[in-house]
Protein backbone atom coordinates (compact mmCIF):
# COMPACT_ATOMS: atom_id res chain seq x y z
CA UNK A 1 0.00 0.00 0.00
CA UNK A 2 1.42 3.55 -0.93
CA UNK A 3 2.35 5.51 1.55
CA UNK A 4 -0.25 8.44 0.47
CA UNK A 5 -2.84 5.90 0.85
CA UNK A 6 -2.36 4.97 4.43
CA UNK A 7 -2.14 8.84 5.06
CA UNK A 8 -5.21 9.46 3.45
CA UNK A 9 -7.11 6.38 5.47
CA UNK A 10 -5.30 7.91 8.81
CA UNK A 11 -6.64 11.23 8.11
CA UNK A 12 -10.01 9.59 7.58
CA UNK A 13 -10.08 7.87 10.64
CA UNK A 14 -8.99 11.10 12.33
CA UNK A 15 -11.22 13.32 10.57
CA UNK A 16 -14.45 10.72 11.63
CA UNK A 17 -13.23 10.69 15.30
CA UNK A 18 -12.62 14.28 15.65
CA UNK A 19 -15.93 15.22 14.23
CA UNK A 20 -18.22 12.87 16.08
CA UNK A 21 -16.80 13.14 19.23
CA UNK A 22 -16.74 17.19 19.26
CA UNK A 23 -20.50 17.22 17.81
CA UNK A 24 -21.49 15.03 20.60
CA UNK A 25 -24.74 13.74 19.36
CA UNK A 26 -25.39 11.51 22.49
CA UNK A 27 -25.13 14.29 24.34
CA UNK A 28 -27.54 16.88 22.79
CA UNK A 29 -30.56 13.33 23.04
CA UNK A 30 -31.47 14.46 26.57
CA UNK A 31 -31.45 18.05 25.54
CA UNK A 32 -33.78 17.50 22.56
CA UNK A 33 -35.76 14.75 24.98
CA UNK A 34 -36.32 18.02 27.23
CA UNK A 35 -36.81 20.60 24.91
CA UNK A 36 -39.81 18.68 23.04
CA UNK A 37 -41.71 17.58 25.95
CA UNK A 38 -45.47 16.99 24.48
CA UNK A 39 -44.56 17.62 21.15
CA UNK A 40 -45.95 14.14 18.48
CA UNK A 41 -43.67 12.25 16.56
CA UNK A 42 -43.64 13.60 13.47
CA UNK A 43 -42.86 17.10 14.80
CA UNK A 44 -39.76 15.43 16.56
CA UNK A 45 -38.65 13.94 13.33
CA UNK A 46 -39.24 17.10 10.99
CA UNK A 47 -37.29 19.43 14.06
CA UNK A 48 -34.62 16.30 13.84
CA UNK A 49 -33.78 16.63 9.82
CA UNK A 50 -33.82 20.18 9.85
CA UNK A 51 -31.28 20.51 12.62
CA UNK A 52 -28.74 17.99 11.17
CA UNK A 53 -29.32 19.65 7.69
CA UNK A 54 -28.28 22.82 9.21
CA UNK A 55 -25.67 21.79 11.11
CA UNK A 56 -24.17 20.02 7.81
CA UNK A 57 -24.72 23.20 6.11
CA UNK A 58 -22.86 25.48 8.66
CA UNK A 59 -20.16 23.12 9.49
CA UNK A 60 -19.20 22.66 5.23
CA UNK A 61 -19.41 26.28 4.95
CA UNK A 62 -16.90 26.94 7.82
CA UNK A 63 -14.72 23.95 6.52
CA UNK A 64 -14.33 25.37 3.26
CA UNK A 65 -14.18 29.04 3.94
CA UNK A 66 -12.94 29.24 7.88
CA UNK A 67 -9.40 29.12 6.29
CA UNK A 68 -10.13 32.00 3.98
CA UNK A 69 -11.82 34.06 6.43
CA UNK A 70 -10.10 33.77 9.13
CA UNK A 71 -6.66 35.04 6.64
CA UNK A 72 -8.91 37.83 5.56
CA UNK A 73 -9.06 38.78 9.57
CA UNK A 74 -5.08 38.59 10.15
CA UNK A 75 -6.18 35.74 11.67
CA UNK A 76 -3.38 32.98 11.93
CA UNK A 77 -4.14 28.87 11.12
CA UNK A 78 -1.57 28.09 14.21
CA UNK A 79 -3.26 30.52 16.56
CA UNK A 80 -6.67 29.31 15.64
CA UNK A 81 -5.90 25.44 16.46
CA UNK A 82 -4.67 26.30 19.23
CA UNK A 83 -7.44 28.83 20.22
CA UNK A 84 -9.64 25.81 18.95
CA UNK A 85 -7.56 23.44 21.16
CA UNK A 86 -8.27 25.65 24.56
CA UNK A 87 -11.68 25.55 23.95
CA UNK A 88 -11.92 21.98 23.14
CA UNK A 89 -10.10 21.67 26.41
CA UNK A 90 -12.40 23.78 28.45
CA UNK A 91 -15.17 21.09 26.81
CA UNK A 92 -13.04 18.28 28.02
CA UNK A 93 -13.18 19.35 31.68
CA UNK A 94 -17.15 19.61 31.65
CA UNK A 95 -17.46 16.66 30.34
CA UNK A 96 -15.31 14.72 32.49
CA UNK A 97 -16.84 16.51 35.36
CA UNK A 98 -20.48 15.95 34.00
CA UNK A 99 -21.88 19.13 34.20
CA UNK A 100 -23.69 20.60 31.21
CA UNK A 101 -20.79 22.03 28.75
CA UNK A 102 -21.60 26.00 29.26
CA UNK A 103 -18.94 26.29 25.88
CA UNK A 104 -22.17 24.86 23.81
CA UNK A 105 -25.24 25.89 25.45
CA UNK A 106 -25.58 28.12 29.04
CA UNK A 107 -28.81 27.25 30.95
CA UNK A 108 -30.91 30.51 29.62
CA UNK A 109 -30.75 29.26 26.16
CA UNK A 110 -31.80 25.58 26.96
CA UNK A 111 -34.45 27.33 28.95
CA UNK A 112 -35.50 29.76 25.81
CA UNK A 113 -35.43 26.53 23.65
CA UNK A 114 -37.73 24.52 25.87
CA UNK A 115 -40.37 27.25 25.90
CA UNK A 116 -39.99 27.98 21.61
CA UNK A 117 -42.27 26.08 19.48
CA UNK A 118 -39.65 24.91 17.14
CA UNK A 119 -36.07 24.66 18.44
CA UNK A 120 -34.89 22.52 14.95
CA UNK A 121 -32.45 26.00 14.05
CA UNK A 122 -31.73 27.01 17.53
CA UNK A 123 -30.54 26.07 20.13
CA UNK A 124 -30.59 22.38 18.35
CA UNK A 125 -28.60 22.95 15.39
CA UNK A 126 -26.87 25.94 16.48
CA UNK A 127 -24.62 25.77 18.89
CA UNK A 128 -25.63 22.14 20.13
CA UNK A 129 -24.62 20.38 16.70
CA UNK A 130 -22.65 22.92 14.99
CA UNK A 131 -21.26 24.58 18.45
CA UNK A 132 -17.67 26.72 18.21
CA UNK A 133 -15.71 23.11 19.38
CA UNK A 134 -17.49 22.03 15.96
CA UNK A 135 -16.37 24.55 13.80
CA UNK A 136 -12.80 25.09 15.41
CA UNK A 137 -12.47 21.52 14.67
CA UNK A 138 -13.92 21.21 11.04
CA UNK A 139 -11.61 24.20 10.20
CA UNK A 140 -8.46 22.98 11.71
CA UNK A 141 -8.88 19.71 10.13
CA UNK A 142 -9.00 21.91 7.14
CA UNK A 143 -6.01 23.71 7.76
CA UNK A 144 -4.64 20.36 8.52
CA UNK A 145 -5.08 18.62 5.34
CA UNK A 146 -3.51 20.75 3.14
CA UNK A 147 -3.95 18.83 -0.63
CA UNK A 148 -7.68 19.01 -2.01
CA UNK A 149 -7.66 14.82 -1.81
CA UNK A 150 -7.40 15.18 2.11
CA UNK A 151 -10.11 17.90 2.11
CA UNK A 152 -12.72 15.64 0.99
CA UNK A 153 -12.77 12.88 4.20
CA UNK A 154 -13.07 15.73 6.18
CA UNK A 155 -16.28 16.83 4.23
CA UNK A 156 -17.60 13.44 4.61
CA UNK A 157 -16.80 12.87 8.17
CA UNK A 158 -19.34 16.10 8.65
CA UNK A 159 -21.66 14.17 6.36
CA UNK A 160 -21.50 11.38 8.56
CA UNK A 161 -21.77 12.48 11.68
CA UNK A 162 -25.31 15.00 10.68
CA UNK A 163 -26.32 11.60 9.22
CA UNK A 164 -25.84 9.73 12.60
CA UNK A 165 -27.16 12.72 14.42
CA UNK A 166 -30.58 12.46 12.92
CA UNK A 167 -30.90 9.22 13.68
CA UNK A 168 -30.05 9.30 17.54
CA UNK A 169 -32.54 12.22 17.57
CA UNK A 170 -35.10 9.91 16.37
CA UNK A 171 -33.99 7.65 18.78
CA UNK A 172 -33.97 9.93 21.45
CA UNK A 173 -36.73 9.00 24.06
CA UNK A 174 -35.47 5.27 23.20
CA UNK A 175 -31.62 5.68 23.98
CA UNK A 176 -32.75 7.72 27.41
CA UNK A 177 -34.84 5.32 28.79
CA UNK A 178 -32.49 2.37 27.99
CA UNK A 179 -29.11 4.13 29.08
CA UNK A 180 -30.21 6.08 31.89
CA UNK A 181 -28.76 9.24 33.73
CA UNK A 182 -25.73 7.08 34.65
CA UNK A 183 -25.35 6.24 31.03
CA UNK A 184 -25.21 9.35 29.63
CA UNK A 185 -23.09 10.43 32.23
CA UNK A 186 -20.79 7.77 32.00
CA UNK A 187 -20.76 7.98 27.73
CA UNK A 188 -19.93 11.84 28.30
CA UNK A 189 -16.98 10.79 30.45
CA UNK A 190 -15.29 8.36 28.01
CA UNK A 191 -15.94 11.04 24.89
CA UNK A 192 -14.62 14.02 27.22
CA UNK A 193 -11.32 12.12 27.81
CA UNK A 194 -11.07 12.02 23.72
CA UNK A 195 -12.09 15.25 23.37
CA UNK A 196 -9.27 16.19 25.68
CA UNK A 197 -6.85 14.10 24.07
CA UNK A 198 -7.57 15.70 20.27
CA UNK A 199 -7.72 19.45 22.42
CA UNK A 200 -3.91 19.14 23.62
CA UNK A 201 -3.05 17.58 19.79
CA UNK A 202 -4.61 21.03 18.22
CA UNK A 203 -2.84 23.08 21.10
CA UNK A 204 0.35 21.60 19.80
CA UNK A 205 -0.22 21.94 16.33
CA UNK A 206 -1.05 25.04 16.35
CA UNK A 207 2.55 26.63 19.00
CA UNK A 208 4.37 23.93 16.05
CA UNK A 209 2.43 26.37 13.07
CA UNK A 210 3.08 29.11 14.98
CA UNK A 211 7.29 28.33 16.33
CA UNK A 212 8.27 25.99 13.65
CA UNK A 213 11.98 26.55 14.50
CA UNK A 214 10.96 26.03 18.02
CA UNK A 215 10.09 22.54 17.18
CA UNK A 216 12.29 21.47 14.73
Amino acid sequence: MHSWVRELLSFSLLSLSAIFFVVDPMGVVPIFVAMTQGDSEEKRRRMARRASLTAFAVLTVFAVAGTVIFRLLGVTLGAFKVAGGILLLLTSIEMLRAQQVRTRIIPEEEQEGAEKDDVAIFPLAIPLLAGPGAIATVTALMGRAGRTLFMVPVVLSIAVTCVASYAMLRAATPISRFLGVTGLNVMNRVIGLIIGALAVQFIFDGLKDSFPRLFA
